[in-house]
């Protein structure tokens, strides 16, 4: 049985795969649309088969259709209530832009005091930042979970799944950021540590739960799987939507679901 230290480090390293997705913006901070896009639906397509394969699937393995599916309806909510602070994260990523954080407060609320509203790049990157932030932790509880209960296989599927969804999900943070006036070191910086520190503390506080509580597992699957659908359909799918490159996302959707059924195939997980 792996430790939980082991745990922390096989979770952190797949949160960081995030930074791997903020490499381009040192070669250029102009991407077309339909790169943009493209990448973002790749990413969508990675997480609903991480969801589906490397969560439910498993989930319903070890545990029973009302735990999986009462957990995908929690987690689900729960995403969907927490974004709803997403729209004001801005606020503090322009901070680090700026470095005036009183000045952003006052701009937090814009309409009442007359001031305009952040560009567009700094309210899409804090957006998509928190995002990840936010299904990083169920995805973490999830793998922390599955090592604790013993199921290493399971573990390591869902660590490579979220390495892999994580580099697309870091280009799009890494392009809007890059654009907003963003450094590339602080892009890079940034990028990494959205997945990076909320994987591994959500992975211990999983493995640490098992030992409280047994039998968690299918739950806290369902409950990430639900969280990273709701993460898909509320925000990432219509994110690629909206520049006229519908049909190169759907693609890419379709692509990275079969890059999911690859991994699951080759792991016989």
């Amino acid at each position: 049985m792996v430790t939980v230290l082991e745990v922390a480090m096989i979770a952190g390293a797949a949160g960081a795969a995030t930074g791997l997705g903020a490499l381009p913006v040192f070669a250029t901070n102009r991407f077309s649309h339909r790169s943009y896009d493209t990448a973002v639906g790749l990413a969508a397509g990675v997480m609903i088969g991480a969801a589906v394969f490397a969560l439910i699937v498993p989930g319903l393995e070890y545990g029973t259709l009302t735990e999986v599916v009462a957990g995908m309806t929690i987690g689900a909510v729960f995403l969907l209530l927490v974004n709803r602070t997403l729209p004001h994260a801005h606020v503090f990523f322009d901070g680090l832009i700026n470095g005036d954080s009183t000045e952003n407060e006052e701009r937090a609320y814009p309409e009442s005091r007359g001031i305009e509203p952040l560009d567009d790049d700094t309210r899409r990157a804090a957006l998509i930042g928190g995002s990840i932030t936010i299904h990083n932790v169920p995805e973490g509880l999830a793998v922390g979970i599955a090592f604790a209960s013993g199921l290493d296989a399971v573990g390591i599927a869902l660590a490579i799944a979220i390495a892999v969804q994580n580099v697309p999900d870091g280009f799009a943070m890494a392009v809007p950021a890059s654009r907003a006036g963003l450094s590339n070191i602080k892009t890079t910086v940034l990028t990494t540590l959205s997945g990076a520190l909320p994987e591994p503390i959500a992975a211990v506080v999983g493995f640490t739960l098992v030992t409280l509580v047994t039998g968690l597992f299918p739950i806290a699957a369902g409950f990430a799987a639900g969280a990273m659908m709701a993460v898909v359909f509320r925000e990432m799918i219509p994110l690629s939507h909206g520049h006229g490159y519908a049909d190169e996302s759907t693609l890419a959707f379709v692509v990275g679901f079969g890059v999911m059924v690859v991994v699951d195939v080759g792991l016989a997980v």
